[in-house]
């Protein structure tokens, strides 16, 4: 008798959390990313999208798009997500009809790894919340960035071979580089490339021998970390010499700086005061 009510009772306990289990299962949620637009460049179409919705632990993201010209890249944090740096991925999804499953709670970052695309604003951040009745905490810190600027090198012209040799000379001065912003390359990449040279005889003579690196995409989003000059050509033969060729000055990120509260004009009466009593200190004593 007390076997068969043991066996009753671990069958009931069985069924109480089958329907645990099942009950917050089908309180989990499916947003198709995009709606029915799907993944795709579109600027602010992402940030716009996940506006006012709450997303939870055990809800999932559905992409959509076509696998022979994108993908899902979900990096690690928000300086990739804003620098579309897709360098070290948490993970990769290609098949066109993704299905991501949120299983932890916190910030989640998906770009393209298509950085003009991405650029143009093909990214998505969300906050997942595990308890639906914790607020929405603020922003990590990470998420609040200096300012930065993507300068689309040539504006219109693009990264092409210039009708003026100086083209791009004048197309970068007056403009303040700073660490943190990022040059965009655009330009067909089976005529045409991108190569950062180390240094200005180089740069003169248009050298390709010796690269610091080779970007060869047609839409390259090279990013400017270090201060100092960047040097950037085309390595096909005579559009570095016809003037396909990129000097730029970076700066160190400017930071607001406060200044204390100091007088224009500073008394100095009371310290002549004091200069004239020091030095009487060494006048000869009188001899008595």
């Amino acid at each position: 008798m007390a076997t068969t009510m043991k066996k009753i009772f671990l069958f009931g306990l069985l069924l109480l959390t089958t329907f645990t289990v099942l009950s917050g299962s089908c309180s989990a949620k499916v947003y198709t990313v995009g709606d029915s637009d799907g993944w795709m460049a579109k600027e602010d179409v992402y940030y716009e999208w996940a506006k006012g919705k709450e997303f939870h632990v055990g809800d999932s993201l559905v992409f959509n798009y076509d696998p022979s010209v994108n993908d899902v890249t979900q990096v690690p944090g928000a300086l990739e997500y804003q620098f579309c740096d897709t360098s070290s991925p948490q993970a990769v999804y290609n098949t066109g009809h993704d299905v991501v499953t949120f299983t932890e709670p916190g910030y989640h970052y998906f770009v393209s790894s298509n950085q003009a695309q991405c650029t143009l604003g093909q990214r998505l951040d969300v906050l997942v919340l595990h308890d639906p009745s914790r607020p929405v905490p603020p922003p990590p810190p990470s998420k609040i960035l200096p300012s930065s600027q993507i300068y689309k090198v040539g504006g219109s012209k693009a990264w092409s071979v210039p009708e003026e040799s100086e083209y791009y000379n004048k197309w970068s001065e007056g403009k303040l580089f700073q660490v943190g912003d990022s040059l965009l390359f655009e330009y067909d990449n089976e005529v045409n490339d991108v190569l950062e040279i180390s240094g200005d005889l180089e740069f003169i003579t248009c050298d390709p021998t010796s690269p610091v690196a080779v970007h060869k995409t047609g839409h390259d989003l090279v990013k400017l970390t270090k201060p100092g000059v960047h040097y950037f050509i085309s390595s096909k033969t005579g559009h570095c010499a016809a003037g396909l060729k990129l000097r730029v000055v970076v700066g160190q990120l400017i930071k607001d700086v406060t200044f204390p509260n100091v007088p224009k004009k500073m008394d100095l009466s009371a310290m002549d005061d004091r200069l004239t009593e020091w030095l009487r200190t060494f006048r000869p004593q009188p001899h008595h």
